[in-house]
């Protein structure tokens, strides 16, 4: 008979609860729901644009760098390559903190007006940290749980969806209605969350456990909760005027449902903790390192597997087969990421435009600025469904029958269109509903961008080539919002001041009233989007076949090789 494994103590279990997987992932909860700040651009744009004496085109130019700074991640993800998890933690929020931190302190007047390209750099420096935050939490998270990478991502994501309508509730408790307070917020409250948690979230062995799913799900029905939440409160706000009292008791419910995935976890951990100490609990896989193409065919001698091609043979000629890891440029420049890169240029380009302009639509449209915050919140709180949507209801078709995630982003693009154009031709209460279908797509096409890729080009090099993935996400946003909606915003602003006599020079913040403000531009994006589903439309045809298979199959055998060597090794001890 094999030794008794002796009680654990108390610091053991601490220890092995905060270094358990379930913790890894509650911190990382909280991370992406303090990484989604740049969604909350279009609540304290307005007093950028107002304290600076900026028109629209200069304003949007702010937003281009800001969804720059969001979706370039590839600095991110090549530091990740070398780096443990914590340090790329720490510099994300040391980039959140610096960027909008000077933010704040231009719109307060605490320093002097800079020039607008500072004001751009700020505003990158801190949307930057967002991929820090992606590349050290989600990343790791699909790292630890792959064969449930859907579920995780949509997860993950949708606490990032949320993000701007939790810390909305936290502003309006703490600071009352003033958005540049917000700002402040959104500089120190992600950056502490960060360092809280910096040394908890790492890559850890491949573990199995049958009750995974489940769990997921106990945690979605706590964030589906937390968002009826939020949305209830954002209703009651616009139709009832809260007090100081009002909005800290609404906070504190907020915090509180943030944090009851964390007993869940501890729960969880402790389970695990029992079962290994009664020989009944999950496997855990040998070393990280070992290949898995070694292991599918262990009779075959290496040397076969070493080919001297040349750079060239294997980045355009001999790429692996779909769901095996591609190299860095095998991934890059395959048809495939072309396919997705100009999905992404048109789907996300387009929605982060309207999300941008969304303060100034509502503006324009003649909406009071308490109402066009609770369109931000809506479109935050879709956003989050949205994610939701295409992590957990894409993986159960994906497993039952076999429906193909890009086909699923095609159908979510072709959604976004009809949300543009309910902003193109609004109607009373047309931008209400504008804001959830754009918030729904919106959330639904990151997880499913980032899932396809992992699924397409393998996880081996995920930290970069998913950050590589949303690069045409702004450069959408520059062409569509830069240099297509904002002048021609600014051309119909210049128009009403022309019939009234006026010139540019005389007004300080250049705005436009009426439906037509809007219409062309978002005429332009309905149409850019469509294209992007058609696109989209050639990866479901190129990508059927891989789809048919069992795309998880790897993952399990390779844990039903080790529950082997694991079962042999308990008979030994026995």
């Amino acid at each position: 008979m094999g030794e008794t494994a002796p009680s654990p103590t108390i610091p053991g279990i601490i220890v092995h609860v905060f270094r358990g997987r379930w913790f890894s992932l509650f911190a990382s909860f909280l991370i992406m729901a303090g990484a989604g700040a740049t969604y909350l651009f279009g609540v304290y744009s307005k007093d950028i644009k107002s304290t600076l004496g900026y028109d629209q085109t200069t304003l949007n130019l702010l937003g281009f760098f800001k969804d720059l700074g969001a979706n370039v991640g590839v600095f991110s993800g090549l530091i990740a390559e070398v780096t443990p998890t914590w340090f790329v933690l720490l510099l994300g929020s040391t980039f959140n903190f610096t960027g909008y931190f000077m933010i704040w302190l231009t719109v307060t007047n605490r320093i002097s007006k800079p020039k607008v390209w500072q004001m751009c750099l700020y505003i990158c420096l801190g949307a930057n940290s967002q991929n820090f935050a992606n590349t050290g939490a989600l990343v790791t998270t699909v790292s630890n749980f792959p064969e449930n990478r859907g579920v995780v991502l949509g997860l993950l994501k949708g606490f990032t969806g949320l993000s701007g309508a939790i810390m909305t509730q936290i502003y309006l408790a703490v600071y009352g209605n003033d958005s540049k307070s917000l700002i402040l917020l959104i500089a120190w409250l992600p950056a502490a969350i960060s360092i809280v948690f910096v040394y908890t979230i790492r890559k850890m062995s491949l573990v199995r456990q049958p009750n995974e799913l489940n769990m997921f799900y106990r945690f979605l029905y706590v964030s589906i909760s937390l968002a009826l939440f939020i949305m209830a409160m954002t209703i009651a706000e616009k139709l009832v005027t809260f007090s100081s009292a009002a909005y800290a008791g609404s906070a504190s419910v907020v915090i509180f449902l943030l944090f009851v995935p964390l007993f869940m976890a501890i729960k969880q951990e402790l389970s695990q903790l029992n079962q290994k100490d009664k020989h009944l609990t999950t496997l855990q896989v040998v070393e990280q390192d070992v290949k898995i193409e070694n292991m599918s065919n262990p009779n075959e001698p290496i040397d076969s597997k070493v080919k001297t091609d040349t750079c060239f043979a294997r980045v355009f000629l001999n790429k692996p087969e779909r769901g095996e890891d591609y190299g860095i440029l095998q991934a890059l420049l395959s048809t495939d990421m072309l396919i997705l890169f100009i999905a992404t240029f048109c789907g996300l380009g387009t929605s982060l435009t309207a999300v941008d302009n969304l303060g100034q639509i509502g503006e324009s449209l003649g909406y009071p600025t308490k109402t066009i915050k609770s369109f931000v919140s809506l479109l935050s709180i879709w956003n989050y469904f949205g994610r939701i949507f295409a992590g957990f209801v894409s993986e159960i078709l994906l497993v039952k029958y076999k429906f193909p995630r890009p086909l699923m982003l095609t159908l979510v693009l072709f959604l976004s269109c009809i949300g543009l154009l309910l902003i193109a031709f609004p109607i009373p209460g047309s931008v209400y509903i504008a804001s959830i279908i754009i918030g729904f797509s919106f959330g639904a096409q990151l997880p499913l961008i980032f899932a396809i890729i992992s699924e397409v080009f393998g996880l081996k090099y995920y930290s970069t080539l998913f950050n590589c993935g949303q690069l045409g996400s702004p450069l959408g946003s520059y062409i569509l919002n830069v240099r297509v909606t904002g002048p021609l915003y600014d051309r119909e602003a210049l128009k009403e001041l022309a019939k009234k006599g006026l010139d540019r020079k005389g007004v300080k913040e250049l705005v436009c009233m009426g439906s037509h403000c809007y219409r062309l531009s978002f005429i332009i994006l309905a149409c850019v989007c469509c294209f992007g589903a058609i696109s989209s439309l050639i990866l479901v045809i190129r990508t059927r076949e891989y789809y048919k298979g069992d795309i998880y199959e790897k993952f399990r055998n390779e844990g039903d090789q080790v529950t082997q060597v694991k079962t042999s090794q308990d008979g030994n001890n026995t």
